[in-house]
């Protein structure tokens, strides 16, 4: 069978991506491989180049050829993709140029807050960022946020 009729076989909604579900069911479907809904997503997440939480065709044809490798470089890939996201869930920018953009106070109490935490003062905020701003100029930039990540 095709990589391709495997895609569209795997694709029940029809909508031109898979997901989790979708890739999970279709391995048992197709491969008799059962896999958990965990391991669905970790398995999409890793083959997911541009991190919509879907497998567009061509990100399912590189997984499915072997085109994809897993190895610590590719880790160290989707770590610092999945790090960029969620920079930009807190950042406060005008622009999508990473370099320019910061977490303020402001910027990480409203994110903060629709994620449901407890209502935070932007005094709060302030002094969470404090921790880690390295340049003193009272926001994250992606590199202090990394670093705070990672520690």
């Amino acid at each position: 069978m095709e990589a391709s009729s495997v895609f569209a076989a795997f694709d029940e909604d029809g909508d031109g991506k898979l997901s989790a579900s979708e890739l999970r069911r279709g391995m048992a479907a197709t491969l008799g491989e059962d896999v958990s809904e965990e391991e669905a997503v970790e398995i999409l997440a890793a083959a997911d180049a541009d991190c919509d939480g879907l497998l567009s065709q061509g990100e399912f044809l590189r997984l499915a050829t072997g085109a994809y490798k897993h190895d610590d470089d590719d880790d160290d890939v989707v770590r610092q993709r999945c790090l960029r996201e969620a920079f930009g869930m807190y950042a406060c920018s005008s622009t999508k140029d990473t370099a320019t953009t910061t977490i303020t106070p402001a910027s990480l109490r409203r994110t903060l807050s629709r994620l449901g935490s407890h209502e935070l003062g932007v005094e709060e905020c302030r002094a969470m960022i404090c921790r880690f701003d390295l340049d003193g100029d009272s926001a994250l930039s992606f590199d202090e946020f990394r670093v705070m990540m990672m520690a």
